[in-house]
């Protein structure tokens, strides 16, 4: 056992380690704190982020400025990955998704002084600050993998990721009710969404801190220690170690390159689609429509997509949001004015995002040992984040000097290495079973995980 002086949380140490019939029950109750969570979470990005570029224009008097709040968002969830990560790898979970959830709700009040001023640049700040329930967001789903058995880790993932859906799709439509609600308080309509995703957020880590426990990563770790696995201790949580354990991983280079990909060809495809559908006589209704869809395919599927990853194996499913995304780019970059063409691109994009989401964070997450596990999955959330906005940024200007096709074409190429991975993986996992060789841990798992 770990005396105090190594314990991250002494207090919390001395609950961290359920009876075998309490488990199950912890199981239940973590996930459902880390749903409703999530509800809430998206609830406050979605609402808030669906006037974030009105907002800006109207104090940046520009539209050329207008994309900036939303890029400067991108830029601190990327940026605040790694320092939440850092501090869940020191004191769980709780303590990081709290923190999280509350520089959020402090970021949403200093967009909304910033409205009330009509300060840019202070938007700006509270904009990259309102990025962290974002990161809370994407972090919670590593929460439910911390105590999930292997074979049923995927789903587990993906459960949380499906809540999500329920705040996106309320999000932009109390977006207008929350504008109206501070319109005697001096405060712009447009800044109306952000004092409510302030109040979201505020009870998010109200609600994160009072029952999150005990901490389900810290309780991992409790249990890995008891059961000799070696999981006692923070690890090293520095950024440079978070790399060294990835490098020494070649599976968890797959999965890194699952997510980052995954999600920088879904970003750059996605943010310029109203673009292009408005260039080819789309109304705003279609074009809402269209993003609905998208929508849909990235949240509404996630639970087919985990129950996937632990039936086939975490590869295969991999490959499936490969074809998925390579299909949803042929389909969009040649529609060309065919609006149901592109819908269903945008479907499929989103549900290929679903796919390699769900699979390369259980992959991920099966692929680095316990103590090393948070700090990772942080690297993979800023790794994710950095190259989706620089993706986002990028889109534009291949938009306007090459074409919405050629977009598409280079956002498939980028699938590319994950696929080239991928069946580098499986070659080399069925001639490790071919020669009868045990290759470690990730071999050691059930099959469903690492097929």
């Amino acid at each position: 056992m770990r005396d105090s002086a190594d314990a991250p949380d002494s207090e919390d140490i001395s609950q961290e380690v359920p009876g075998a019939g309490d488990l199950a029950a912890l199981r239940r109750r973590t996930q459902a704190v880390l749903i409703v969570s999530q509800i809430l979470g998206g609830l406050g990005v979605s609402t808030a982020v669906a006037l974030a570029a009105v907002l800006a224009k109207d104090i940046g008097g520009s539209e050329a400025v207008a994309g900036l709040a939303s890029t400067s968002s991108v830029i601190g969830t990327a940026v605040l990955s790694l320092p939440f990560a850092s501090l869940m790898a020191a004191r769980g979970r709780r303590a990081g998704l709290t923190l999280a959830y509350v520089v959020a709700a402090v970021g949403g009040a200093v967009v909304v002084g910033a409205a009330a001023l009509e300060n840019f640049p202070l938007l700006l700040i509270g904009m990259a600050a309102f990025g962290a329930g974002n990161s809370a967001n994407l972090q919670a789903r590593f929460a439910a993998a911390d105590l999930a058995e292997p074979v049923r880790r995927g789903r587990a993932i993906s459960t949380v990721v499906w809540a999500t859906t329920v705040g996106a799709v309320l999000g932009p439509n109390i977006a207008a009710p929350a504008g109206e609600s501070v319109s005697g308080l001096g405060i712009p309509a447009t800044a109306g969404p952000f004092v409510w995703g302030t109040g979201v957020f505020l009870v998010s880590a109200l609600l994160v801190h009072l029952l999150l426990r005990p901490d389900p990563l810290l309780t991992a770790r409790a249990l890995a220690e008891a059961e000799g696995e070696g999981g006692g201790g923070a690890g090293d949580r520095s950024l440079r170690a978070a790399l060294a354990t990835v490098a020494a991983s070649a599976r968890a280079r797959l999965a890194l390159v699952t997510i980052a990909g995954s999600h920088t060809v879904m970003v750059s495809v996605m943010v310029m689609t109203p673009v292009d559908l408005g260039g080819h006589g789309a109304d705003i209704e279609l074009i809402g429509l269209v993003i609905s869809g998208h929508i849909a395919g990235m949240y509404a599927f996630s639970p087919v997509m985990g129950w996937l990853a632990d039936r086939l194996g975490r590869l295969s499913v991999i490959l499936l949001g490969v074809a998925l995304l390579a299909v949803a780019t042929a389909l969009a970059g040649t529609a060309d004015g065919h609006h149901a063409q592109s819908a269903a691109g945008l479907f499929l994009l989103g549900l290929g995002w679903s796919a390699g989401l769900v699979s390369g964070s259980a992959l991920l997450t099966d692929s680095v040992p316990q103590p090393a596990r948070a700090a990772v999955q942080g690297l993979s959330d800023l790794i994710m984040n950095a190259a989706a906005g620089a993706g986002g940024a990028l889109s534009g200007l291949v938009v306007s000097g090459a074409g919405y096709g050629w977009l598409n074409a280079g956002a498939a190429a980028l699938l590319v290495p994950v696929a080239a991975l991928a069946l580098l993986s499986l070659t080399r996992r069925d001639r490790g079973r071919g020669q009868g060789r045990n290759r470690g841990r990730d071999q050691a798992l059930p099959e469903g995980p690492n097929g």
